[in-house]
């Protein structure tokens, strides 16, 4: 099932999309129970699709990628514990929303990734119930100011910009459907009209396996309902500039399309 948020006519609701992304049928409350139609419906080219979610917080994995690791940090990571930091809520945006780089941020890249979106309150949770926690998996663009990483020592402002965390297009909840060993993730940038496909990978390269990052996030933080699990992103990374157009694409999800601006 895939549960979509909407701007409708007469406001932001949640939604169920159909299979072929054709309709969105309204329902009641969230989507962390099972849901509820109230019988209203639209054909998905009538609403606009927002984040499927507001998180309280992103919990984000850096170096999680072993071909990641090696283009950009020129290192091995297998050795250690996972990177963490966190996006704030105010990041978040959705497909079709723009990207909008500041005069302070001069190299800005993209980082498309798998994310997990949590569905019930947890705290050291085992990594072999991982799936009991999780209500689904969306796309995320880990959207990140490289020259400000590196400056910084720490990457909360390069990863924390506003508009620096598009998420969605929706929440698909069906979690065996999907071999998360082996999920292609790519992404298409668009450049003076030319596209070109700049990741393309595997989570096979993945160092950190989910059940794995769920049992390392929750020893330290609880999480809550909507939040959001960046899970590290595959080499291919580039440079985005104001004009461009980014889409992430992983298989049986869909894809995260989203334009580049000067804010």
């Amino acid at each position: 099932m895939r549960f979509g948020r909407i701007a409708t006519p007469e406001g932001m609701t949640f939604a169920v999309i159909d299979d072929e992304g054709t309709t969105a049928k309204q329902i009641k409350g969230t989507p962390f129970t099972e849901p509820e139609y109230t019988g209203k419906e639209w054909a998905l080219e009538d609403v606009r699709l927002l984040a499927p979610m507001l998180p309280s917080k992103v919990v984000a994995i850096g170096r999680n990628y072993a071909d990641h690791v090696a283009e950009v940090f020129k290192q091995s990571a297998e050795h250690l514990p996972p990177t963490l930091f966190i996006k704030p809520p105010t990041a978040v945006i959705g497909p079709e929303a723009a990207i909008k780089i500041p005069d302070f941020a001069t190299r800005v890249e993209f980082e498309g990734e798998l994310a997990l979106v949590i569905g019930t309150p947890c705290k050291n949770v085992k990594a072999e119930d991982w799936k009991s926690v999780v209500r689904g998996v969306t796309i995320v663009n880990d959207v990140s100011s490289r020259d400000l990483q590196f400056a910084d020592g720490q990457w909360a402002r390069a990863k924390g910009i506003d508009t620096f965390c598009p998420l969605g297009p929706w929440i698909e909840t069906d979690l065996d459907k999907f071999d998360f060993d082996d999920l292609p993730i790519k992404a298409h940038l668009t450049h003076d009209g030319v596209t070109e496909t700049k990741q393309d990978s595997n989570s096979n390269q993945m160092i950190w396996k989910l059940g794995k990052i769920i049992e390392f996030i929750t020893a330290s933080y609880t999480l809550l309902p909507g939040d959001v699990i960046c899970t590290g992103s595959p080499a291919g990374t580039a440079e985005m500039v104001p004009g461009d157009v980014i889409e992430v694409e992983v298989e049986g999800i869909g894809s995260l399309r989203n334009p580049v601006e000067r804010a």
